[in-house]
């Protein structure tokens, strides 16, 4: 039983020391890649349980403020290879395993 509490400690732990966001390849504009990487970390504490949701709302978000034809893609053990337009990329890590990749391409 102490073995069930320890685990879930570890745990909880693990997801509040990974809470922030990591950045493991961008090539936006300080400005834009503040503001997507912000609006990746509303979106998953949002939408903890939906990454669909998630998704959606990064998309439609981006759509509005910097021009249509972006693409989001959440979730966990993924890869992926795309073509996108330059300085309009952003891969990240959110919570601990969750990876957003938001690139535009037209």
């Amino acid at each position: 039983m102490a073995e069930t509490g320890d685990s879930k400690k570890e745990e909880a732990d693990y997801k509040r020391l990974h809470s922030f966001p990591l950045i493991r390849h961008t090539d936006m504009p300080e400005e834009m890649r503040v503001e997507t990487m912000e609006l990746c970390v509303t979106a998953c504490e949002k939408f903890a349980t939906n990454n669909e949701s998630a998704a959606k709302m990064i998309k439609e978000t981006m759509d509005k403020k910097f021009g249509s034809s972006w693409h989001v893609v959440i979730g966990e053990g993924f890869g992926f290879e795309v073509t996108h337009e330059v300085k309009n990329l952003l891969y990240m890590f959110f919570g601990g395993s969750l990876a957003v990749c938001v690139w535009k391409c037209s």
